[in-house]
């Protein structure tokens, strides 16, 4: 479905080289194909998780399992630029922190979206502003992500009984990507689904996005540890030297 999609290895993950204007349109288009039986997986590609793809090869399989890994982080547009420049590269970072707004911005029809993960306040604040902000995204529903696996099922029920047509998923990983994976198929009115990590949070501003210069240079990952120190701090000291390693190990893959 999705082979004319020019794709370059980065870290020994396969990633789409789209634009954002390509990857809100791709989505906008896929929540309304009827032909479609089974929701589309659209994962992630930033440093983070490439060094834990390196280091798993379970999360890597996962990441196998997406119709689309697209260019989460900045760091991940500019190797494939350094790695591949006598070839089309990836374009620029899509970040899911922007797409979720940048949907509603390029597709010029009415979305049904459903939430899925963080804090109860958190994602209820973030349908709630997105609802506000964008006049074609609908939320049709929510759910925070703390739930047990004796409740998933209720969650899916939750989801299909919304009738959204897009599903942003924000676990973290690889909870999402499993949760994805695992429930494809269990999902019958979902058309897209997509990993977005701590995105709510972005959203309602409970986490600062970097400055632009900052974003645009690759180094919003060292605003994030900065300001979340305790959280990602050993995170980043110990995935970023990785990662590098990985991208040019990986450097002459297919």
């Amino acid at each position: 479905m999705f082979s004319e999609i020019k794709s370059v290895n980065v870290g020994g993950i396969k990633t789409s080289c789209l634009t954002r204007r390509d990857l809100a349109l791709l989505i906008g288009k896929t929540a309304f194909n009827s032909e479609l039986t089974t929701p589309i997986l659209i994962f992630d590609s930033n440093g983070h998780g490439i060094s834990e793809a390196n280091k798993c090869s379970k999360f890597m399989s996962l990441l196998n399992q997406a119709d689309i890994v697209h260019a989460d982080g900045m760091s991940v547009v500019k190797f494939s630029n350094y790695l591949y420049p006598n070839e089309k590269s990836i374009p620029e970072a899509t970040p899911t922190t922007d797409m979720i707004h940048e949907v509603a911005t390029y597709y010029l029809e009415n979305i049904n979206h459903f939430l899925l993960g963080g804090k109860e306040e958190v994602v209820q604040k973030a349908a709630h502003m997105l609802s506000q902000k964008h006049r074609r995204f609908i939320v049709c529903g929510y759910n925070n992500g703390y739930f047990s696996p004796g409740e998933e099922q209720a969650v899916i029920d939750k989801i299909n009984n919304s009738s959204c047509q897009v599903l942003w998923v924000g676990l973290g990983k690889p909870k999402e990507q499993e949760f994805c994976v695992r429930n494809k198929k269990k999902l019958t009115h979902v058309k897209v689904i997509i990993t977005c990590g701590g995105c709510f949070n972005y959203i309602t501003g409970e986490y600062k996005r970097a400055p632009k210069w900052m974003q645009n240079s690759g180094f919003e990952w060292l605003h994030r540890m900065l300001t979340q120190p305790k959280h990602l701090f050993w995170r980043y000291l110990t995935t970023n030297p990785h990662a590098i390693y990985c991208m040019f190990k990986h450097k002459n893959s297919e």
